[in-house]
């Protein structure tokens, strides 16, 4: 329900999000390249989120009873009337009750059972992807099945380029660094919406 004056307030907060979880992906997946590259794509990132920033902030939420009455994606609540953030809503509390679950769970086996924490990232990958599944289904938001789609391919992708012999950086590259750069891009299509 974003309009000309505004955008929703679920808008902004996702947005911003999405370009702050993007921008880690970017900083922290990309150590591992050769030298300039890290520097390089740190850069990239944090322009790259700079001008989503400035773009979040050209245009404030919308005020109003319309806002404070809808859920993220614009819509009606019918589950929880008055969520107008992520974060008033208790389906986004639930599904990321179990993406936490789902990541220290994982991150326990890879790193301290198994040993591999090169394929860290492409776990978190897969569990960031598929929540998005779940976000939107309850926020009814079609882009987040795309980025749920891209997410959970780039972190399947790492556990595949494990099993062919990659090392560490390539993984972080695919699983992590992509991850970013499709948060980014989400924001990027939010935004320009």
């Amino acid at each position: 329900m974003s309009t000309a004056t505004g955008r929703s307030p679920g808008q902004v907060v996702g947005s911003l999000i999405a370009i702050v979880f993007g921008l880690v992906f970017v900083v922290v997946n990309s150590g591992g390249l050769a030298t300039p590259w890290p520097a390089v794509v740190r850069l990239a990132g944090v322009a790259v989120a700079a001008v989503l920033l400035i773009a979040l902030l050209v245009r404030r939420p919308r005020p109003g009873p319309a806002a404070a009455h809808s859920d993220p994606s614009g819509s009606t609540d019918r589950a929880g009337a008055g969520s107008a953030t992520f974060f008033g809503y208790r389906r986004f509390w639930v599904i990321v009750a179990i993406e936490a679950a789902a990541l220290f769970a994982g991150l326990y086996v890879i790193n301290g059972v198994l040993g591999h924490s090169e394929v860290a990232v492409a776990w978190i990958a897969v569990v960031v992807g598929l929540h998005f599944f779940g976000l939107g289904r309850a926020f009814r938001l079609t882009r987040f099945h795309v980025l749920g789609t891209a997410m959970t391919a780039l972190g399947v992708a790492g556990f595949v380029l494990d099993a062919v012999g990659a090392g560490a950086p390539v993984i972080g590259l695919v699983s992590g660094v992509l991850s970013g750069v499709a948060l980014f891009a989400t924001a990027g299509y939010s935004l320009a919406r």
